[in-house]
């Protein structure tokens, strides 16, 4: 059987900032576990003081054969967060993209498969980092007409614009490197955007999205306090064929993970 799994999941950190983030992280262990990935791609990925041990964690809930390509940031105060690809296939080659003046991640994982090589893009777009008065803002949608709310209504606009032209940069950058790989891709992660944005646009063009072939229903990913949108994805190569996509209605994050099963179709 020629068919593999492909998962992506933004995992909000497990949770390790609020109380009782641990049981949600051994509740996202115990969800991969059970389904078992052939390829898996993590974003807000979060490792506390040991760099190793929530890795070993993961590795050990899917098997001792899988192999990992990790990006990390040290935040000196709350350890270190990034994204991951694990891979029970053997990784030949890693690569970075580089976003300058952001925290946004993206990376490449070259991973053969079967006698074919293809390069895995697991990115985590620029968001639009609200802070907790504009989202009580985007909440409540108030119409009072005070200085208050017209200044958050601009410190909103800014963040909106920048977050916006950040990823339109980002997402260029990304279809830059897809543009120059030399084998078929599938590319993966939270955009932070819908599908109508230009970011989406940009990277999907030329690749097929695998909700749009063999999803099914609205599509949204995204649970958390704004509007539910489809903001997960996993595009992939006209060289493959998508045989059925799954978003999992779990509850561990304020993303859904979403799951896409691929054969060649050659």
């Amino acid at each position: 059987d020629n068919t593999f799994k492909v998962m992506s999941y933004n995992v909000r950190l497990f949770d390790n900032y609020e109380k009782g983030g641990g049981s949600t992280e051994q509740k996202i262990i115990e969800f991969i576990r059970e389904q078992k990935p052939d390829i898996l791609c993590l974003q807000e990925f979060y490792l506390s003081g040991d760099p190793v041990r929530k890795d070993n964690n993961i590795t050990k809930a899917l098997g001792e054969s899988y192999h990992s390509h990790t990006k990390l940031i040290n935040n000196r105060r709350r350890g270190y967060y990034g994204i991951v690809t694990y891979t029970r296939y053997p990784i030949i080659k890693k690569g970075e993209i580089i976003h300058q003046n952001s925290s946004s991640l993206s990376i490449f994982t070259d991973v053969v498969i079967e006698k074919d090589t293809f390069r895995i893009f697991n990115n985590h777009l620029q968001s639009f980092r609200l802070r907790s008065m504009e989202n009580s803002f985007l909440e409540e949608m108030t119409s009072a007409s005070n200085r208050e709310t017209i200044n958050t209504m601009k410190n909103l606009y800014v963040r909106l614009k920048q977050g916006f032209v950040r990823r339109a940069r980002q997402a260029a950058s990304v279809k830059t490197q897809i543009n120059l790989s030399q084998y078929p891709v599938i590319v993966v992660g939270d955009f932070n955007d819908t599908p109508i944005s230009y970011s989406y646009r940009k990277i999907r063009k030329g690749l097929k999205d695998s909700f749009v072939d063999s999803g099914y229903g609205a599509g949204f990913t995204y649970r958390g306090n704004y509007p539910a949108n489809r903001i997960d994805y996993i595009l992939y190569d006209q060289l493959l064929d998508c045989k059925h996509f799954d978003i999992v209605r779990v509850k561990y994050s304020d993303h859904y993970p979403v799951a896409a099963y691929f054969s060649l179709s050659y």
